[in-house]
């Protein structure tokens, strides 16, 4: 199956994927306070997380699995300063990035459009998924932050 091919290709090049992941949210405004408030090795760690483990991710974890890493990235980040905004940007990037590999390679052509679909699909649940429960975990950590404010005062 077309789609196997394709993330099988994402795993090959996950290394490749999360440096240049990397390169493009260290080069961006939207992006400058979380690069410089989350350790390069953790923003390296999580994208070749994504990018290695696809496979895991859209076949393997459950929805439950998702929320607990999500909302404890989302809390991380919040407890690191990370602006809301560039977090969510950052996830964004992660998945703009990879189709923009997957353009490159050549292989979104229309013959292969039903493992496109299918493709497509698993990863735009994944993101949107990923991005909702990161969400979650970071409201969750500031509310925690003024409710723990307001009894110390």
């Amino acid at each position: 199956m077309f789609a196997h091919r394709l993330v099988r290709l994402i795993e090959e090049h996950a290394d490749k994927l999360s440096e240049g992941l990397i390169r493009k949210v260290r080069s961006s405004e939207a992006c400058s306070e979380l690069v410089s408030l989350v350790p390069e090795n953790e923003l390296k760690h999580r994208a070749f997380e994504i990018y290695h483990n696809v496979t895991e991710w859209l076949l393997m974890k459950t929805e439950s699995e998702i929320e607990e890493r999500y909302i404890g990235l989302g809390a991380r980040r919040a407890h690191q300063e990370v602006p809301y905004s560039q977090m969510l940007y950052a996830l964004q990037a992660t998945k703009e990035h990879l189709w923009e590999f997957l353009r490159q390679e050549g292989l979104l052509e229309p013959s292969e459009l039903i493992g496109e679909i299918e493709l497509l699909y698993s990863l735009e649940r994944f993101f949107d998924r990923a991005a909702y429960f990161a969400a979650v975990g970071y409201e969750g950590a500031r509310a925690r932050e003024v409710a723990h404010a307001l009894t110390a005062h």
